[in-house]
């Protein structure tokens, strides 16, 4: 699988499992309706399947992955949030995907 394709099923992995978190917040701390659990459900119905559409061994997936969630969380916060991040948030994300990168596409020895 190309290094594109694996990114992309990392970024809707990441989507899909913040969106059913954050759906699931706004109804235990926002009160929205107990309505809003039915895309959350969905939403994190579909993060488990894309969890294994990756293409490496398991753990390993799950470890680079960390790292595209906690871009895509911070891209979330400034989306969806409306808070800027700061320097800090996106020196962090950068090491963090630097890190995910080693992970996924390093040589197996």
């Amino acid at each position: 699988m190309d290094i594109a394709k694996t990114f992309l099923i990392f970024i809707l992995t990441a989507i899909a499992e913040i969106a059913g978190c954050y759906f699931a917040y706004l109804w235990l701390r926002q009160h929205y309706t107990v309505w809003i659990l039915l895309p959350s459900a969905l939403s994190l119905a579909l993060f488990a399947w894309l969890l294994t559409l990756h293409p490496t061994a398991a753990g390993r997936a799950y470890a680079a992955y960390g790292g595209v969630y906690i871009g895509a969380a911070i891209v979330w916060l400034w989306a969806v949030e409306s808070i800027k991040p700061t320097v800090s948030d996106l020196l962090g994300v950068a090491v963090c995907l630097l890190g995910a990168g080693i992970i996924m596409f390093g040589p197996r020895y």
